[in-house]
């Protein structure tokens, strides 16, 4: 009987252990906490490599003051007036109101720019804030300098009311 008793302990210590490991964490009785093993709504948001900054690459490059008054093709198009850009913005809405011939089709203060007819030309009349003061200039619709006498004419003419030179 003894070899009987042996046995069944040896058999019931054998659940026992089996047992505890099933219930600890051992990994060959639990399931995989693999990720991709979870529901699709219950796993992590992930942001491919190309899509968490934006490209800038291809942005647009306006011209800065200190590019356009350093540039000669730019010169002619913008000039530097000191104050703040919404104070400049307003003097240029009172300059090109004085001027003979600008239609101010409309305004957008939030953008700083006028969009005017002159000349039988439709440009934009930009004000932009610069690291000294204001930069005012005639840009197309596309934000290139704009090209023609008109627009030259017009911000020669700004420059002559805002600046005095």
């Amino acid at each position: 009987m003894s070899s009987n008793v042996s046995m069944s302990r040896v058999a019931v210590a054998a659940l026992v252990l089996a047992g505890v490991a099933a219930g600890s964490g051992c990994s060959w009785f639990r399931k995989g906490n693999d990720l991709y093993a979870q529901a699709p709504e219950m796993r992590p948001l992930e942001v491919p490599p190309d899509l968490d900054a934006p490209r800038t690459d291809t942005a647009v490059n306006l011209p800065t003051p200190s590019t356009a008054l350093g540039n000669p093709a730019l010169v002619g198009t913008g000039f530097t007036v000191t104050g703040t850009r919404d104070e400049v913005f307003a003097k240029v809405g009172t300059a090109l109101a004085a001027v003979e011939g600008v239609k101010i089709t409309s305004s957008a203060q939030a953008m700083g720019v006028y969009d005017v007819n002159y000349e039988g030309s439709n440009f934009l009349v930009r004000v932009a804030g610069a690291d000294v003061g204001a930069y005012v200039a005639a840009v197309d619709p596309r934000g290139v300098p704009a090209t023609g006498d008109a627009p030259k004419k017009l911000i020669e003419t700004l420059r002559t009311a805002l600046v005095g030179r």
